[in-house]
């Protein structure tokens, strides 16, 4: 950005400025308030527009006067097709030229504002499904359907309220919009280096405090932004050189960082987008998503923790420095106001049952009252910081935005084209000769077709297609979602694309892979947990309250023995034989007892095998 002349900072911030303000417009309820009858896909297609318009003009590859060109054909696109909508829309047939002309070069510009932000993968998918719809009348068996005439299928694709204009982007505009304007309020009153200074209260004084420090303020930090690599980006910049100071490896610092900054598009109570779609697909309130996810997440950072401190065991990494810890009380002290929009929201989702958005907002309103007369890091909250958050929020929120436009696009389709049938009449099939083959395919899927992709996107394409067999075949629709969910968030970690990983690598000065690999190791848990929920809905908290703590109790001490084996440190330093050991005992611990035969009799002999060894270790120590 320090590259742009005045004028074009301002044109750009003004577009920024504009999706936030038309976001915050629609998700109000303001168009109510006034009277004003207007199609929820109007709104949506202006927000379209103008990130449109900013992706071209932000971008960076292609001649120049090309991007300005294709960013003001955007806004007249939008300008035309928002105006026009309800003719076109309801009287498509009276209008076939008129729709047709607008439909391709709205699809033309779409096209190429995602080439230019993400790259070609979700194009060549869609071009892909749009292929099969065109000719799938020639194919035979369960995926043969009528073709669609190319004409009527540009039209489906950028009219139709069940495509571009879906559910998808209104979730993008209508509610991620507001979660992304919080979480730009909190960073400028200083909410960063509360959760930093909260992080290092907390765990400083701890063994391997620097990697506890880390994943706490990752964490922390995570929930708010539910992005994997602004988090790393953020975060990353300070605990990372604080890791490899304190004594660990730069490979596992990044590792430790990206994990737990990826973790953080799933940790109540700011998920990430995918959990408010993840909500509308199902059809439930945004509580019952933030409680299924709630334990996974505890188990998932509960393991990360407890690597930081098994590895500092085996390294002896001593503590951070005392002159490096603020003292809590003045932590505090200064930052006790952000707390205060979080408590906000969750009393609206949870005693007065609000739609996420208007939770938001009104957590919004209140962050700003406060940091009218305080801030954590004393800088004052004036009307140009206001500006600039709107301007962040609406450039965070253009990737989003494009995502969710072409993933409806992509979803609306293979409903269309009859190739969510297809797929699925073979998804089923597999699943009837073994279930676990079935989630093992799908977790497989989730990774690669997330290669390069933001979670979002993999999570909306596989929600239609994978989701929906695992559901037939006896699983709950809360964990088939969340299935699919947490894999398609593992892409950020699993080489060979582990773009969260090669992030905190190059900030960490490591191999890429390596770090990779090391973050692999390190996120276990989040390999594993999937499976466990998929079979045991207690760990998503369905169930009698003693089965769910019993359940969650013993997946605790199981993630902590299997972590302890992976590390090499269980009290002391252990043999290849130990770790093995401990490995099956914590695995045996794991194993859930409402689908395994046996399964109780394995959890109470792992659990007596580590209470024994936990004695003989301690008896060798003294």
């Amino acid at each position: 950005m320090s590259n742009i002349s005045r004028s074009e900072g301002l044109l750009l911030g003004t577009l920024a400025a504009l999706i936030t303000l038309v976001a915050v417009f629609w998700s109000s309820g303001a168009p109510l308030w006034i009277g004003w009858r207007v199609y929820s896909e109007q709104v949506l297609i202006v927000a379209l527009a103008l990130a449109m318009a900013l992706a071209f003009l932000t971008s960076r590859s292609g001649p120049r006067v090309l991007a300005v060109a294709e960013a003001l054909s955007s806004l007249a696109f939008g300008s035309w097709l928002a105006v026009r909508f309800p003719t076109l829309s309801e009287n498509v047939f009276y209008h076939p030229t008129e729709a047709l002309i607008v439909s391709s070069i709205g699809f033309v510009l779409l096209i190429d504002a995602i080439r230019r932000s993400m790259g070609w993968a979700l194009i060549v998918i869609l071009g892909m499904v749009c292929l099969y719809a065109l000719f799938s009348s020639n194919f035979s068996g369960p995926l043969q359907s009528r073709s669609i005439a190319p004409d009527r299928l540009l039209t489906f694709l950028m009219l139709d309220s069940a495509s571009l204009a879906g559910a998808a982007l209104s979730i993008a505009v209508a509610v991620v919009v507001p979660f992304l304007i919080l979480s730009q309020l909190l960073l400028a009153t200083g909410g960063s280096a509360f959760f930093s200074d909260l992080s290092l209260a907390l765990a400083g004084r701890k063994r391997g405090g620097a990697g506890k420090i880390a994943i706490l303020g990752s964490a922390f930090f995570g929930s708010v932004s539910g992005s994997a690599v602004s988090n790393v980006a953020s975060t990353g910049a300070i605990t990372i050189p604080m890791m490899k100071n304190g004594g660990y490896k730069a490979k596992t610092a990044g590792a430790i960082e990206a994990a737990a900054s990826t973790g953080g598009q799933l940790m109540p109570p700011i998920m990430g987008a995918a959990a408010f779609l993840l909500a509308e697909n199902l059809q439930a309130s945004y509580v019952d998503v933030m409680l299924a996810a709630l334990i996974p997440s505890i188990l998932y950072y509960f393991s990360l923790f407890m690597f930081a401190d098994l590895e500092a065991g085996r390294l002896n990494i001593a503590r951070v420095e005392e002159a490096q810890i603020p003292p809590m009380r003045n932590v505090i002290a200064k930052g006790w106001f952000i707390f205060v929009p979080f408590i906000v929201l969750l009393v609206g989702l949870f005693s007065f049952n609000l739609r996420p958005e208007t939770a938001a907002l009104i957590s919004i309103v209140v962050l700003l009252v406060l940091s009218l007369v305080m801030t954590y890091d004393g800088r004052t909250v004036t009307p140009g910081v206001m500006i600039g958050v709107m301007v962040s929020a609406g450039r965070a929120a253009v990737e989003i935005i494009l995502i969710c436009a072409i993933a409806g696009m992509i979803i609306g389709l293979v409903a269309r084209s009859g190739l969510s049938f297809g797929l699925g009449f073979f998804l089923v099939q597999l699943g009837q000769s073994s279930l676990l083959l079935l989630l093992i395919v799908t977790a497989v899927v989730c990774i690669v077709m997330g290669m390069g992709l933001p979670t979002v996107g993999v999570y909306l394409l596989l929600a239609s297609l994978a989701a929906p067999p695992l559901v037939e075949l006896g699983l709950q629709p809360m964990a088939a979602h969340l299935f699919v969910l947490y894999f398609g968030m593992l892409s950020m970690l699993t080489p060979p694309v582990a773009i969260a990983a090669f992030v905190a690598a190059n900030m960490a000065k490591a191999p890429p892979m390596a770090t990779g690999v090391e973050a692999v190791r390190i996120a276990w848990p989040a390999y594993l947990i999937p499976f466990l929920f998929a079979v045991s809905p207690a760990l998503i908290f369905d169930g009698s309250v003693a089965v769910i703590v019993l359940t969650a109790v013993k997946a605790l001490i199981g993630v902590y023995v299997v972590t302890a084996a992976i590390v090499g440190f269980f009290i002391r330093d252990l043999g290849f034989p130990e770790r093995v050991l401990l490995a099956v005992c914590g695995l045996a611990i794991l194993c859930p007892w409402d689908a395994i035969a046996w399964g109780l009799w394995l959890n109470a002999a792992g659990l007596a095998l580590i209470g024994l060894f936990w004695m003989t270790g301690l008896r060798r120590v003294a």
